[in-house]
């Protein structure tokens, strides 16, 4: 009788930062000037060349690079003139930023329901939508799954509220050709190690709209030195809002904004081999009995750099078996189901500076729900073993 097959390999180990990128940032150690603003005569900073090269990868006409995705999040809701009391919707399932960013304004989050494919579902949102009195949306694409971004869009339009799009896990991806975060008012975007770009922690922010991305820069600390951004409104534009825009810095530095300019040149090509070990994972676990695969829209351009499964109806003990027998073979499943939020995996039901809410849909796709990240140091013989090992449990534990 031989011993089951042990997984070895870290999920959370990221592949080494590119030479060019760790080049880049050695000059920009050497200079010592690593404030963005802090720049030779006549150079242009490292930050004002990725955020004209982020928009560029886009296609907004603005971008702005900042300290995280959060502040991102939460500096975008600022510049739509969220504030103290304002109802704000959002998915049901998301990670705690979301919610965070709403709730760090002194806004009110409204949650929506999640569908089975871990979107957020329409017709919950067409109610709210029309219920709550909420003007803005702050929208989850939750672990790169897109919803109907027409459908959306037309639901906010009739409902008047603006889109806000949390893109932390949709950077390089599209729906129905136009890229992730080129439907909304605004774009969020995450470069924290776990995210498709790596600087530690970053973000972006995005937008066509010239007041809003004044009011952005202004927020992230520009020190009235605006004129030194490149994917940026004109002078002009900051006349009006730059004595009345506080200054709630959350700037992105030289040294990261070089680390990152090279990753997001290559970002087409990891892409690609991500969607390779998504779609090696998904024929691994296709047709086994008791577990769901998440349906993806043909319209959905994804990443995949993680991947979900539900476990319709198991018992709660049961899951929790199953979870640690697959950790015992080194695979380290999020549940989002467990009493208790563990790292990441918590829930709307944690987050008690929202007011409680009951989403009976949600709660019943976060009880079976189980995910798992999908580094690139992985293999493609890794995720054949990874499915392997799934599938063992899977039989073992409905058996």
């Amino acid at each position: 009788m031989t011993d089951k097959p042990i997984f070895t390999r870290s999920f959370t180990q990221q592949e080494p930062i590119p030479a060019a990128a760790m080049d880049a940032a050695m000059l920009v150690l050497q200079s010592g000037r690593l404030h963005r603003y802090n720049t030779a005569p006549d150079e242009i900073s490292e930050t004002a060349l990725l955020e004209e090269e982020f928009a560029a990868f886009t296609g907004a006409t603005y971008a702005l690079a900042v300290a995280s995705g959060g502040y991102a999040m939460g500096a975008a809701l600022r510049a739509v003139g969220v504030g103290q009391g304002d109802k704000v919707l959002s998915n049901g399932f998301t990670l705690a930023p979301v919610p965070g960013a709403i709730a760090s304004v002194g806004a009110v989050p409204v949650f929506v329901e999640t569908t089975d494919n871990l979107t957020i579902d329409l017709d919950d949102l067409a109610q709210k939508a029309a219920d709550s009195g909420a003007r803005v949306l702050l929208l989850s694409h939750m672990r790169g799954h897109i919803c109907d971004m027409d459908r959306l869009m037309a639901i906010c339009a009739t409902h008047d509220i603006a889109v806000i799009e949390d893109c932390a896990h949709t950077m390089g991806a599209a729906w129905d050709g136009r890229p992730s975060g080129r439907h909304g008012v605004i774009a969020c975007y995450s470069t924290q190690t776990y995210k498709h770009i790596n600087s530690g922690e970053g973000g972006f922010l995005t937008t066509d709209d010239a007041e809003i991305m004044a009011r952005a820069i202004l927020l992230s600390g520009s020190y009235m030195l605006y004129t030194r951004h490149r994917a940026a409104p004109p002078p002009e534009v900051f006349e009006n809002l730059r004595f009345e825009t506080p200054n709630v810095s959350g700037r992105m530095d030289n040294l990261r904004a070089a680390i990152l300019r090279p990753q997001l040149a290559d970002l087409p090509r990891q892409v690609k081999r991500w969607r390779t070990l998504y779609e090696r994972m998904e024929v691994g676990l296709a047709n086994l009995p008791h577990l769901r695969l998440t349906q993806r829209d043909p319209r959905e351009d994804y990443v995949g750099s993680s991947f979900q499964f539900l476990l319709p109806q198991w018992p709660s003990a049961r899951i929790m078996a199953f979870v640690q027998a697959c950790l015992s073979r080194g695979v380290e499943l999020k549940w989002f189901g467990a009493p208790e939020p563990v790292a990441f995996t918590s829930r709307y039901d944690s987050w008690r500076y929202a007011p409680a809410q009951h989403l009976p849909r949600t709660d019943a796709v976060l009880a079976g729900l189980m995910d798992l990240r999908l580094p690139l140091t992985f293999l493609p013989e890794d995720i054949d073993l990874l499915a392997a090992i799934l599938r063992d449990e899977v039989i073992a534990h409905h058996a």
